[in-house]
């Protein structure tokens, strides 16, 4: 039965990976600069404003991006610098601030260079990293793109705009709204407090049922590229391994001609060509390739080629070139009824949970940040880690291709709690996330499986279609690659695990319950990990576990909070862990790789 189900995934992902394509509409690939192809970040200080009136519609009534925002006469507060990208929450001294919640506006001049102004051969696309949660962008006060969700990129094709005049630069202004409703991902209710003898008129809080702080803000660069009208628009990448022969399956999509030549070529990490070919859709064949492997799981892990996709087309103008690169890395990924196979191997999932946060930048990208966080996972042993709780930004994934971190892409579904957010309204925006997350992460190596939620109220009867929906959804778009979600209900009354491929579960035994007694924790682990393998059959990942702890407080014998605590605690885990590990579990997750932000509130 294990060759059987490994082989089924091995054989199927490929063949049905163009079936998947047929559902996602329109690229997003990653800009990189090419012989045809230029791009500049809008990263620094742009013009900030909170719209505090009570309404929170000022900005809009007043038409804030009709003019620059300095120039706006407004009750609603200053207009201050915001760096970008980062969290607004943190960066001033107004506490009103940072629990805002509404509209809150972005600007920034930006200066065009000549030749993408005056050469209408040249597209100019504007394109927004990541805005948390729902944005309208305007350039130059017309209105050009609006996207719904944080953590996702989206685009807005301004050629028109900046290249009728020409004009030597723009103004961008964009609007960020962090309301979350029952409906959004993540959801949140907000709450109004009427009894005017204890808060103001009309005042109102956010609630949410998950457990980090609901940073918002331009949070990843917002930046300018170019590519040709004839361009590249969308590549993906699958592999295969058929004894020492590497398989790469490409799909190139073009916009803008239908009389155009692709050629295909893959280099080594020595810039040698291994293979290459014609044509839209095709396969290259690598002898004796150098497989991608995970982290400590190889000598030489993490080894990535590069695909370079050459596109001529024939335009009303004459030939148009364009260029693009893509890394790639060679491996499979395959699930058993007890195993993770990667390149046909057991692999086993040893790291962390994660958050994007940070001191007074919130979630804001933060290049050294993020190299010393890989330095960390590396010594500290890691191989993988879970996007907990939501995609992280594109340039960590690419470090994830590069030191070979095993990846679980999640989405935004964190603090599904209520029924309202398990209905169709609901259910429509996370097909579209999972979507937009397919054709964002698709061609990375290091990500090796979705999770389409965290946590969620699985138990519920709506529960079942649900997540019977999301996944089946998520497989079709990639079924190269296997679906869980995070669960904490128990085994018997989930509704949503049926659906997945590996069962992740998260629990906190002498954590949350029976506090202080650790002795309790190998018999209730032991009989988790038994009955959700008895019911199901399927791998299992303890996909979170841990005790918060308080450094420099030390108490011996061991209280909670102290260091002794957390330490004794995760070797009550291990010694489960390492036996069950033999059998059915596939991987451990800890709570958390590093301290991260919440609400303010008590449990007492």
């Amino acid at each position: 039965m294990l060759r059987e189900r490994a082989g089924a995934w091995a054989v199927l992902g490929p063949l049905l990976w163009g079936c998947g394509l047929a559902l996602l509409q329109g690229g997003m690939l990653y800009p990189r600069e090419s012989r045809s192809r230029e791009r500049k970040e809008l990263d620094g200080l742009w013009s900030f404003r909170a719209d505090f009136s009570d309404n929170r519609r000022q900005g809009f009534e007043q038409q804030w991006y009709r003019a620059p925002l300095r120039e706006v006469r407004a009750l609603s507060g200053p207009t201050l610098d915001m760096p970008v990208p980062s969290s607004f929450n943190d960066v001033g001294q107004d506490g009103r601030l940072r629990s805002f919640v509404g509209w809150v506006w972005y600007e920034r001049e930006a200066t065009l260079p000549q030749r993408w102004t005056q050469d209408l051969g040249t597209r100019v696309v504007l394109r927004i990293g990541s805005a948390h949660y729902y944005a309208i962008v305007w350039v130059n006060g017309v209105h050009v793109a609006e996207h719904e969700g944080g953590h996702l990129p989206f685009e807005a094709d301004i050629s028109k705009l900046v290249q009728s005049g020409p004009l030597s630069s723009c103004r961008i202004t964009i609007a960020i709204n962090n309301t979350l409703s029952p409906y959004t991902l993540p959801p949140g209710t907000i709450l109004y407090q009427t009894d005017t003898s204890k808060y103001p008129k009309g005042y109102f809080v956010q609630n949410t049922n998950f457990d980090f702080f609901n940073y918002a803000g331009l949070h990843r660069s917002v930046l300018l590229y170019t590519t040709p009208i004839s361009y590249i628009d969308d590549i993906t990448i699958t592999t295969d391994v058929d004894q020492d022969i590497g398989l790469v399956n490409y799909q190139i999509f073009i916009q803008g001609s239908e009389l155009f030549q692709l050629e295909v070529f893959l280099l080594d990490a020595d810039g040698r060509t291994v293979a290459q070919g014609t044509g839209g859709q095709g396969q290259l064949q690598v002898p004796r390739a150098h497989l991608w492997w995970p982290y400590l799981m190889h000598e030489h892990p993490a080894y990535l080629y590069s695909l370079e996709v050459r596109l001529t087309a024939q335009t009303a103008d004459g030939p148009v070139s364009d260029f693009y690169t893509l890394p790639v890395g060679i491996r499979t990924v395959a699930v058993t009824e007890s195993r993770f196979l990667i390149n046909g191997k057991p692999f086993y999932f040893h790291g962390v949970n994660k958050h994007e946060d940070a001191d007074i930048r919130g979630k804001g990208f933060d290049w050294p940040l993020l190299v010393k966080d890989f330095n960390l996972l590396r010594w500290l042993g890691a191989n993988a880690f879970r996007t907990s709780h939501y995609p992280y930004a594109e340039e960590l994934m690419q470090l994830c291709d590069r030191y070979g971190i095993v990846v679980i892409d999640e989405s935004p579904g964190a603090g599904i709690a209520l029924a309202q957010s398990l209905s169709n309204v609901s259910l429509q925006h996370h097909l579209e996330v999972m979507e937009e997350m397919v054709r964002r992460d698709k061609n990375h190596p290091a990500v090796v499986m979705w999770s389409v939620a965290n946590e969620p109220a699985s138990s519920l009867k709506p529960a079942g279609y649900y997540f019977k929906t999301l996944i089946a959804h998520t497989k079709a778009l990639d079924p190269s690659r296997p679906v869980t979600f995070v669960t904490k209900s128990s085994y018997e009354a989930d509704l949503g695990v049926p659906y997945v491929d590996v069962i992740c579960v998260n629990s906190y035994y002498s954590w949350y319950h029976d506090y202080g007694h650790m002795e309790v924790i190998q018999l209730q682990l032991a009989t988790q990990f038994e009955n959700w393998y008895r019911t199901y059959q399927k791998p299992i990942i303890q996909s979170e576990y841990g005790a918060e702890t308080i450094a420099g407080f030390h108490q011996d014998p061991p209280l909670m909070f102290s260091e002794e605590y957390q330490k004794g605690l995760l070797e009550q885990y291990h010694l489960v862990l390492d036996q069950k590990r033999k059998e059915y579990v596939v991987g451990e997750l800890i709570w958390n790789f590093a301290d991260f932000m919440t609400d303010q509130y008590t449990t007492f």
